[in-house]
C-alpha cells in the first residue's frame, strides 16, 4: 500500500422537531470561519447562543441559539440541540456560544480546556484539534455513528426507538435520550483505529434530517500508522466511502489515505 498526502495544517434547533424550517444565513456562517483564524484566543461577537454543560453527558445542552452555525452543529433530541465537547469548545473560541454551568455559573475558556484535558483515554484533545482543523476549513462535521436527528435515521444506529417514548412523560424521554446519546459516545474507542468523525463537504442544502452518506469518515491514528489489517477491516465495513487517516503532534494535524498498488512483475 502507497500513503498518500491529502491535508496537513495547524491548527428552538435548525431542525427543531426535525423539521427543515431553518432560514440560511450564510454572513454568519462567514464569519465563524473567519474567526477561526485565531482560534486560540477567545473571540467576541455581538450575538451569541446560550447552552448548559451536562457533566453527565459530557454535552451541552442549548438553551438559546442564534444564527445560522445551528444548521451544521449539534444533534437533535426532542426539539433541544445537545453539542458534544469538540462543538462546544469550537463555538466558545469563535466567541458563538456563551456557556453555563449546571448552577447558572459562566464557564470560562479555561474551564472548557480542562475538561478536553481530562478526557477519557487523554485523546480528546488531539479529537478536538482533528475537528477544528475540519471546521476552520469550511467542512461539516459530525461524531461518526450518532445520528443527527432521529427522524428517517437507519436502524443500524443504536438509538432510542421513537414509538418507545409515546407513553413516557417529557422528563423520561430526555433521559431516555440522554441515555441513548452516552452510550452512541462511549462506543467510539479512542485507542482504537477506528472512524470518529464522519465529514461532509460544505454546502447549503444540508439538513440534519436527511444528511445522506458522508464524503469521507476520518480515523485517528495511535501514534503510528495502521495495519494492513486494520485498513483491510475498516475498508470491510466503511460502506464504501472513503477513509481518511489522521495524526496530530504538537498541534499539528496531518491528514493521509492508502491506495493499493500493484508493482510491475520483473523479468
Amino acid at each position: 500500500m502507497e500513503a498518500t498526502n491529502w491535508e496537513s495544517s495547524s491548527g428552538g434547533a435548525s431542525d427543531t422537531g426535525d423539521e427543515d424550517n431553518y432560514e440560511q444565513d450564510i454572513n454568519d456562517e462567514e464569519e465563524c470561519l473567519s474567526a477561526s483564524g485565531c482560534l486560540r484566543k477567545l473571540q467576541f461577537r455581538k450575538h451569541a447562543s446560550t447552552a448548559r454543560w451536562n457533566d453527565q453527558m459530557g454535552m451541552a445542552e442549548v438553551l438559546e441559539n442564534k444564527g445560522s452555525l445551528w444548521t451544521t452543529t449539534g444533534i437533535v433530541r426532542c426539539g433541544k440541540i445537545y453539542c458534544s465537547i469538540e462543538e462546544t469548545l469550537f463555538l466558545i473560541e469563535v466567541g458563538a456560544l456563551h456557556l453555563l454551568d449546571h448552577d447558572n455559573s459562566s464557564l470560562s475558556l479555561k474551564d472548557v480546556y480542562k475538561k478536553v484535558a481530562e478526557g477519557r483515554s487523554g485523546r480528546l484533545w488531539e479529537q478536538f484539534e482533528v475537528y477544528r482543523h475540519l471546521k476552520s476549513l469550511g467542512y461539516i462535521v459530525g461524531k461518526h455513528r450518532v445520528p443527527w436527528s432521529l427522524k428517517n435515521v437507519r436502524n443500524d444506529c443504536d438509538i432510542s426507538s421513537p414509538s418507545s417514548t409515546e407513553n413516557k412523560g417529557a422528563s423520561d424521554v430526555k433521559s431516555d435520550d440522554e441515555q441513548s446519546i452516552c452510550r452512541l459516545l462511549n462506543a467510539i474507542q479512542l485507542d482504537e483505529v477506528t472512524p470518529i468523525f464522519d465529514v461532509f463537504l460544505p454546502h447549503n442544502k444540508f439538513r440534519k434530517s436527511s444528511p445522506g452518506d458522508p464524503n469521507f469518515m476520518v480515523c485517528l491514528t495511535r501514534g503510528y500508522p495502521p495495519s494492513k489489517e486494520e485498513i483491510e477491516v475498516l475498508e470491510r465495513t466503511s460502506r464504501g466511502i472513503p477513509m481518511k487517516y489522521c495524526h496530530v503532534e504538537h498541534g499539528r494535524v496531518c491528514f493521509f489515505s492508502f491506495d493499493k498498488v500493484e508493482l510491475p512483475l520483473l523479468p
